[in-house]
């Protein structure tokens, strides 16, 4: 018989949960592409139909937790087919609905289902490759660049062709084909048998509150320069670039992740500093060259390069430092990132109105020097200098 810390690597049972990585993402983001015409669509404002990414993203953040607790004594693959299935009924309703307030609750339910994926996937993807858990999380987390890179601008091409509804029709097609592929390619893990670690303990374990509070404030910083990325880019002249440099930003990410995953598994406290550091450099030349397109552009993939890996450094980390209490810590995770993807909307656009886009990269910058901090200071637990 062969021992399960000795089987070989899964990559089709990974590139499914991939697979479902990028469903997520692009669930999440895809009305930004399609907004005037899901704007037309619904009889709404787009203001009004741009709720529908602010509330997916409070679907996820208000029951990721929650549900977490609920579902702990669920299989694995029980849960994300659960997961996967709630994707496919949204984005259907989403697709034929002419009602704003059904599209509505049709994005809350997506959202609902991303946190259950998301707080899957990472202990999901570890417990499938015991051996190599850095590098599974590093194949499954790979799902977010290329739906930002690939997958947005050919679900707004598609929107343009044929009508927003047609995007979110293939987003339903392939979590369909997804639910087979789950379903004969992934493994079944067990749930967890003495149900979930309570929240305010699995916060007291040594290594959980720093991974937490560097997540927040990362993902903060991050977001304050992405959301409003086109009109800094604008501000650089390179604002009819957008799409060429957003496409440069993507493919650094995925060569970021590339590299976190060929060394996670040894180097996880280097990665992350050298990552923080990264793009805190991006940041720098941003706020210093920002009217020189050419090192622009050299900054925004220096940003990707960094950035790219780190949510495959995070979870990982915080699956480390959460021992058994791994899932309940992923679970705070996406909480706490998706609160600081909406706060890092506000702040954003508060920040463009009080000082414009030349602010931004600065802010940036700012943000990172705690992150940084907390990394270095979590020497012993969170960021262990071994691993």
């Amino acid at each position: 018989m062969t021992n399960l810390s000795t089987r070989a690597f899964p990559l089709a049972a990974l590139l499914a949960l991939t697979t479902a990585a990028f469903v997520t993402v692009l669930t999440e983001a895809l009305p930004a592409g399609v907004l005037p015409g899901m704007s037309a669509g619904l009889g709404v404002g787009e203001p009004a139909a741009g709720q529908a990414v602010t509330v997916y993203a409070l679907g996820t953040a208000l029951t990721a937790i929650p549900l977490a607790a609920a579902t702990a004594r669920w299989s694995r693959k029980r849960l994300l087919l659960s997961g996967v299935a709630g994707f496919a009924v949204a984005n259907t309703v989403t697709t034929l609905s002419a009602d704003y307030t059904l599209t509505m609750v049709a994005r809350f339910v997506a959202g609902v289902a991303a946190g259950v994926v998301w707080a899957l996937l990472a202990g999901y993807a570890r417990r499938l490759a015991p051996d190599n858990q850095g590098r599974a999380i590093a194949v499954v987390m790979a799902g977010i660049p290329l739906a930002l890179s690939l997958g947005i601008p050919a679900g707004t091409f598609l929107g343009g062709l044929l009508g927003w509804r047609s995007a979110f029709g293939v987003m339903s097609a392939i979590a369909v084909v997804l639910l087979a592929w789950i379903a004969a390619a992934v493994p079944d893990e067990p749930g967890q048998a003495g149900g979930r670690t309570p929240v305010l303990r699995t916060l007291a374990v040594p290594g959980v509150a720093p991974v937490l509070a560097v997540t927040l404030v990362f993902v903060l910083a991050h977001t304050v320069l992405y959301t409003y990325v086109a009109a800094f880019l604008a501000h650089a002249g390179l604002g009819g670039s957008v799409d060429v440099v957003l496409l440069v930003f993507g493919v650094a990410s995925m060569a970021g992740i590339a590299l976190v995953g060929a060394g996670i598994d040894r180097a996880l406290r280097t990665l992350t500093v050298l990552s923080t550091l990264g793009v805190a450099v991006a940041a720098a030349l941003l706020a210093v060259f920002a009217g020189g397109p050419v090192l622009v552009c050299v900054a925004v993939a220096l940003w990707g390069l960094g950035w790219g890996g780190v949510p495959t450094l995070l979870q990982t980390a915080a699956g480390n430092a959460g021992g058994d209490a791994a899932d309940n810590a992923q679970a705070m995770l996406v909480t706490l990132w998706n609160a600081a993807m909406a706060a890092g909307g506000v702040a954003g656009g508060v920040l463009l109105d009080a000082a414009g886009p030349a602010a931004f990269p600065w802010t940036l910058l700012v943000l990172l020097l705690p992150v940084l901090a907390i990394v270095l200071g979590a020497r012993r637990h969170g960021f262990p200098a071994r691993s």
